[in-house]
């Protein structure tokens, strides 16, 4: 009975030792990933700031400029765009709708260059002020995200945790990218009669 005992104890040893080793690199994964969760809500409460802003830019635009229909339609839809990747898409999704509306806002925006009323609209100086100041605040939220991701994703990479973190469903997570055309600023052209091509 004593010969039995000894390796069933030696091995009950063992197992708490290395699940003891095991704790310390899983709760820094469960940190971790809660740190990426984080990081991505609060790029997502900056998605929705501006996208709570447009219609009203929008709107201040429209009173102006009423033959722009396109610039608008194609705001209203990158916008939709935007809300549905946000509620559900990943963040290659999010980010590849971000730079859709970029370029849509971006024609909005130079919409003020051929109605001099409008850059002195008071409204709409402030929703642009506000947008533009947005716009900073997703930039630093990403890149806080992708920050965050760079470290979670060396964690899961790195030894020990490489050999079980896909087991307990720790998996590499995606930056948040910008699209190839953000490299590029949007070109745009309006002909005689002011309305973009």
């Amino acid at each position: 009975m004593k010969k039995l005992l000894i390796p069933i104890i030696g091995l009950v040893v063992l197992l708490l030792i290395v699940g003891s080793m095991l704790i310390g690199p899983y709760n820094k994964l469960v940190g971790l990933d809660a740190d990426v969760e984080n990081a991505e809500a609060k790029v997502d409460t900056q998605l929705q700031r501006r996208l709570d802003l447009i219609p009203n830019l929008v709107e201040t635009v429209k009173g102006y400029a009423k033959h722009e229909e396109k610039v608008f339609k194609d705001v209203s839809d990158a916008r939709a765009k935007l809300a549905g990747a946000k509620e559900n898409g990943s963040m290659e999704d999010k980010a590849n709708a971000n730079a859709e509306l970029n370029s849509a806002l971006s024609r909005l925006i130079a919409i003020q260059e051929n109605y001099p009323n409008l850059k002195a609209d008071t409204q709409f100086t402030g929703l642009r002020d506000e947008l533009a100041g947005t716009e900073n605040r997703i930039a630093v939220a990403r890149n806080d995200y992708n920050e965050v991701v760079t470290t979670y994703n060396k964690a899961v990479r790195s030894f020990p945790a490489a050999l079980y973190a896909g087991m307990l469903g720790f998996e590499k997570k995606e930056f948040f990218k910008a699209d190839e055309a953000a490299n590029k600023a949007p070109s745009i052209d309006f002909n005689a009669d002011g309305e973009s091509k």
